[in-house]
């Protein structure tokens, strides 16, 4: 959940001057924004003035499409990101003590012959190894401190468990495109995306609107001709009329000139 509360009119107005100074305005979606995730940074295009409705427009982080967004919609607080707890590393295991070498047995010197010219032999056999820590001992110690365990890595089946508490995706919104026409033979067209309008009525050119009528079911290219065709009609009468007045003016101006 996004924590902080929508744009107030302190922040509209601090946006508007960034704005007009050239910088960046950074914005987030809070919860009641619709099609687009809670807690998602935007980048603000424009603000619309006199604010009604859905005036703010933004680019959401990673588009290059623009969408009109209401205040309760925007905040300008960042969202605070959940860090996952680090693994615990366990201890190194303590070195074992090294115990001394068990000190060797005296071998008993066998006694010889009674010669007054010979010496007695000493004869001293190698010491047996033994078993136990004692038999280790001898064996010279290592410099390496003893290597810790290191901590086992995740399997697959952890890496693809989702986190808790994010919210599941949301299934992508609807899009109404509106084609709208005055009975002056002037086009406008307005994009919806949800309960979003993205883009206010703009206007288009009748010849466009021509060309894309061609690509559509013949009922819908039929009554985009009829109604082109009945402005096209009003437009020539209104030539006519203008026509005629603009002769009966030059014959007034040429009659004050005799």
């Amino acid at each position: 959940m996004v924590k902080g509360g929508s744009l107030s009119e302190q922040d509209l107005a601090g946006a508007r001057a960034e704005l007009g100074e050239g910088k960046a305005v950074t914005v987030w979606f809070t919860a009641a924004a619709v099609g687009v995730p809670a807690g998602g940074s935007a980048k603000v295009v424009s603000i619309g003035d006199p604010p009604e409705g859905d005036f703010v427009q933004v680019r959401p982080a990673g588009s290059r499409d623009t969408m009109f967004c209401a205040p309760n919609e925007l905040t300008r607080v960042r969202p605070t990101r959940k860090r996952a707890p680090k693994a615990a590393v366990p201890a190194p295991a303590p070195a074992q003590q090294e115990s001394a070498p068990a000190p060797r047995a005296p071998v008993p010197t066998p006694r010889s012959a009674p010669a007054p010219a010979a010496p007695a032999l000493t004869v001293v056999p190698p010491p047996q190894a033994a078993d136990g820590p004692s038999a280790r001992s001898t064996a010279p110690p290592s410099s390496a401190p003893p290597s810790s365990t290191p901590p086992s890595a995740p399997s697959s089946a952890e890496r693809a468990r989702p986190s808790a508490g994010r919210a599941p995706a949301r299934p992508p919104a609807g899009v109404v495109v509106t084609l709208t026409a005055t009975p002056e033979g002037e086009w406008s067209v307005e994009v919806l995306v949800g309960k979003k309008r993205t883009v206010r009525p703009t206007p288009v050119s009748p010849g466009e609107v021509a060309k894309a009528a061609r690509a559509l079911p013949p009922v819908v290219t039929e009554a985009i001709e009829s109604s082109l065709e009945a402005a096209r009609t009003r437009q020539l009468e209104r030539v006519e009329r203008l026509r005629a007045e603009l002769e009966a003016a030059q014959r007034a101006l040429q009659d004050l000139s005799d």
